[in-house]
C-alpha cells in the first residue's frame, strides 16, 4: 500500500499519462483546485474516469506539463503536503506557463481520496489568456 508522499510523487510523474496518473484515486477521489473557481474555471474532478479526462484536457493545450522541484514539506498516516513547479508553453496562446504549485494530498486505503492544489492564478490567468 502507498503512503500518501508515495502517491503525490507517483501523481506527479505520471501526469503526462491521465490514465495512469488517474488509477492512483479512489473511485470517489477528487481533484480540485479551487484557485481557478475566481477565474470562472470548473476545476475540480471526481472520480478517476473524470480525472483521466481533467488532465487528458490540460495536455492537449499544454503537452509538455510536467511537474519539477518537487519538496515534499509535510506527511503523516493519511496526508502530505507538498510544492511543485511547471514550465511550459501554452500550445493556444504561446506563452509560457511558469507555476508553481501547494498541493496537500490526502490519502485512504492506498489511494488518493482528495488532492487539492493551490496555485498563482495571475501567473494562470497570464500563460492563458489571449489579452495579456
Amino acid at each position: 500500500m502507498l503512503t500518501p508522499t508515495q502517491l503525490l510523487r507517483a501523481y506527479l510523474a505520471e501526469i503526462q499519462d491521465p490514465a495512469a496518473a488517474a488509477a492512483l484515486f479512489a473511485d470517489d477521489g477528487v481533484l480540485e483546485l479551487p484557485a481557478l473557481a475566481s477565474m470562472g474555471i470548473d476545476a475540480r474532478a471526481q472520480g478517476p474516469a473524470a480525472i483521466e479526462k481533467f488532465i487528458a484536457s490540460l495536455l492537449v493545450n499544454v503537452p509538455d506539463f510536467r511537474f519539477q522541484d518537487i519538496h515534499i514539506f509535510i506527511e503523516t498516516p493519511d496526508q502530505a503536503f507538498g510544492e511543485y513547479s511547471v514550465e511550459a508553453s501554452v500550445r493556444s496562446t504561446g506563452k509560457m506557463y511558469r507555476q508553481t504549485y501547494a498541493g496537500r494530498l490526502v490519502a485512504e486505503r492506498g489511494k488518493i481520496k482528495l488532492l487539492r492544489e493551490s496555485l498563482d492564478t495571475l501567473a494562470a490567468y497570464r500563460a492563458f489568456s489571449k489579452d495579456s
